[in-house]
């Protein structure tokens, strides 16, 4: 078991960067989105565009960037939406269960199928190096393969939810503490 729970570290750690990664491109995301708006009523008054299509989809693909990249990172910190009107009551064990039969029953074939379905999508696109149709547009191809690198991700982090989940489940490994208000 200490092995496999070496992996769920490993893979924890490996979300954590990038989910935190995807944190810094918040800031970038905004920034971008202020250009866009000074750009846009600055260059009207100067009578010259400051800004472009490029900026804006810029915007859109941090924004994917962003949502995609920040899921199983969102999984790993138990920040995902959750109904737990009696899950919150629940003894530790039993959430380990519940999580652990939620993460082999839906989220892993959920993600296997939407990389299934997305799979050709994305194929096409690097076929033919798809644009965006926008005049200045940018590369459609690359933000759709985060599609897919992110329900991998998601994939990972449901195997290490699902390792630690069992090592609760099994008595091999104490749950983590509550959060605390003061944490929030």
């Amino acid at each position: 078991m200490e092995k496999l729970l070496q992996i769920s570290r490993i893979i924890d750690a490996l979300n954590d960067r990038i989910g935190k990664l995807a944190g810094w491109l918040v800031l970038v995301m905004v920034l971008v989105g202020v250009w866009n708006v000074v750009g846009r009523y600055l260059g009207k008054a100067v009578g010259q565009s400051l800004t472009s299509n490029a900026f804006i989809e810029t915007q859109w693909y941090l924004f994917d960037l962003v949502f995609l990249l920040g899921t199983a990172y969102a999984l790993k910190h138990d920040e995902h939406v959750r109904v737990d009107v009696f899950y919150s009551n629940w003894p530790p064990k039993r959430k380990a269960l519940a999580d652990l039969a939620g993460t082999l029953l839906f989220l892993i074939p959920f993600c296997i199928l939407a990389i299934g379905f997305s799979w050709n999508a994305v194929i096409a696109s690097w076929q033919t190096l798809e644009i965006s149709p926008d005049p200045g547009g940018l590369p459609r191809y690359p933000i759709k393969t985060v599609l897919i690198v992110s329900f991998l991700l998601l994939i990972l982090q449901g195997i290490s939810q699902a390792i630690k989940n069992y090592a609760i489940f099994t008595g091999q490994l104490q749950p983590q503490e509550e959060k605390h208000e003061s944490e929030l």
